[in-house]
């Protein structure tokens, strides 16, 4: 454990991979009519998202398709992952009335697929679970012909809390490992890797025919073999769709970049993921967990079809 903080240390001192972004990496953000638009939605409804919480480099992009994850609950997590932007505290009283504002924005944008996701809220008795199925279900009274992706913390300690949202059958129910095995006590210190597969394993138990998701950043110090074997015990659990993108440090109090990793080797994942038989595998050095979501549910549901006519 101590050799693990010293790591750390060394890491959030700025010892690892150059600072400087190589070409595959380099990103502006244009202020594009969509852009403004998705901004000016999100504002007047009151919705945090998790692009901007999260300082995602494709947010320009995604904003001009007036796509947008949102975060709910709040902006203020309860835990402090090495990796993660979003502000650290005691976070505020549940807004009983988001819902129906996230469901009028959603709508007003014209979306086709939502991407729902929200802060880790370890102070709540069922960490936020209800809230999450009050907005699949706002979402879905409003907007009927609109596809739900959740994208879930863990839920940790909180009986029900996994099923409850299960349940209520979102289209994509994704919960991110984010790293292999070895590094959560420093990348994730609140989490357990059992934990999070046993989560995308009972989502399949309860409802079987929702589509799950998971995701991997790399960079972080990881070995090609350790990511291979994340894919096998995804696999295992039954996740259908997996995401792996470039870890990129958002302040100089974040976990530095290990390495930034070649495209090519992005392509191997890619090729190792459909070769372990999952629908979809997107992997590239700016695939995010939602970047691309809507497509990306086309498919999905397209490969789903694909094998059941096969037999």
């Amino acid at each position: 454990m101590e050799a693990r903080r010293a790591r750390f240390r060394d890491e959030r001192s700025g010892r690892g991979a150059s600072a400087r972004k190589p070409e595959w990496l380099r990103v502006r953000i244009a202020e594009t009519p969509g852009l403004v638009e998705t901004r000016a939605q999100m504002r007047e409804h009151r919705l945090h998202t998790v692009c901007e919480e999260a300082a995602c480099p494709n947010r320009g992009e995604c904003w001009a398709s007036r796509h947008a994850t949102v975060m709910i609950l709040g902006d203020v997590c309860t835990r402090a992952c090495a990796f993660c932007n979003v502000k650290t505290g005691r976070p505020g009283a549940v807004d009983a009335a988001e819902p129906e504002r996230l469901a009028r924005a959603v709508a007003a944008l014209g979306l086709r697929h939502v991407v729902i996701t929200s802060v880790d809220r370890d102070d709540l008795a069922d960490g936020g679970a209800a809230h999450f199925v009050a907005c699949i279900d706002a979402v879905r009274r409003r907007s009927p012909h609109m596809t739900v992706e959740v994208l879930t913390p863990d839920f940790r300690h909180k009986d029900g809390a996994i099923d409850a949202v299960a349940a209520a059958r979102p289209d994509v129910y994704n919960h991110n490992l984010e790293t292999v095995p070895r590094l959560y006590g420093v990348v994730r210190p609140g989490a357990r890797y059992r934990d999070s597969l046993a989560l995308l394993a009972r989502v399949k138990q309860v409802a079987p025919g929702v589509f799950t998701k998971s995701g991997l950043m790399v960079g972080l110090g990881e070995r090609e073999d350790e990511v291979l074997a994340v894919l096998d015990d995804l696999r295992a659990a039954g996740v259908d769709f997996v995401t792996i993108g470039q870890y990129m440090q958002p302040t100089l109090r974040h976990m530095a970049v290990a390495r930034w990793v070649e495209p090519a080797e992005f392509e191997r994942y890619r090729e190792a993921a459909h070769a372990r038989g999952f629908l979809v595998a997107a992997a590239s050095p700016l695939t995010r967990s939602s970047y691309h979501a809507d497509a990306d549910f086309e498919r999905l549901r397209a490969a789903r079809e694909e094998q059941l006519a096969i037999g």
